[in-house]
């Protein structure tokens, strides 16, 4: 299920949701220099990767998310807990890159690829810009200039600053439909280039969002995320990029 927290974080990164409806059928980006590429055939992830909320392992040649942290309720001394989808990242330093990877949600709700920038303070946790995908639908998002930027939500407590906040969230958001099967493996390419992030799965162009977060210049981190049990992905590679001319 779903937890309390998560879903407060989605609706607070998604509070101006774009239903868009054109995606331009053809590349954004154009692959440069293979930066990093794992396949996962062996017996634990390695020193490469981080586990930033447990819990991720490797199963059969595949890397395995499992939400294991749960909103639970302050009692008998221990501290409230608040529920986080299962997160694991490796520092893959880029600008404009394309990624490519295949996953598949088994019992997953959604899984997530991000960027962070740990050095940058504006937002919380250096959260850039994401992908989430479920078997439903995609969510493209800025995080750096929409929901997780620390101005916007400090805001979000004063009502005297609703209309201005709700202005600057405009457009932070896309939301497109898919109907993927839960029980399959996908291929995702996500292209980022300048402030504009495009998103294909299994070679059909789903998803593009511009906005001026996803432009930020050192993605320093990229992380992957599962929210249920379990996820899956596999083949994971980034190149770096630069824009289709």
């Amino acid at each position: 299920m779903f937890s309390k927290a998560f879903l407060v974080a989605s609706s607070l990164a998604i509070t101006s949701i774009c239903f868009a409806v054109d995606v331009p059928s053809e590349p954004i980006a154009k692959k440069k220099e293979l930066l990093f590429s794992d396949d996962f055939e062996r017996a634990d992830p390695g020193k490469a990767w981080g586990q930033v909320v447990p819990i991720f392992t490797l199963e059969s040649g595949t890397l395995k998310g499992t939400q294991m942290r749960f909103d639970a309720p302050a009692k008998d001394g221990k501290p409230e807990v608040k529920g986080h989808q299962a997160v694991i990242g490796t520092d893959v330093p880029t600008k404009d890159s394309i990624i490519e990877l295949k996953f598949r949600f088994a019992g997953a709700q959604s899984l997530t690829t991000e960027f962070d920038d740990r050095a940058f303070t504006g937002s919380h946790y250096g959260h850039i810009c994401m992908i989430r995908i479920s078997p439903e639908n995609i969510i493209l998002t800025d995080q750096r200039d929409g929901g997780a930027n620390l101005e916007l939500k400090e805001m979000a407590n004063d009502p005297s600053k609703k209309e201005e906040r709700a202005k600057r969230m405009q457009g932070r958001s896309a939301t497109f439909p898919v109907q993927l099967a839960a029980d399959q493996w996908h291929n995702l390419a996500l292209e980022t280039v300048g402030d504009t992030m495009r998103a294909t799965i299994d070679g059909k162009p789903v998803g593009l969002l511009k906005s001026s977060g996803i432009a930020h210049p050192t993605k320093s981190k990229v992380e992957f995320g599962c929210m249920g049990k379990d996820g899956y992905f596999d083949d994971i590679k980034i190149w770096n990029a630069e824009p289709v001319k």
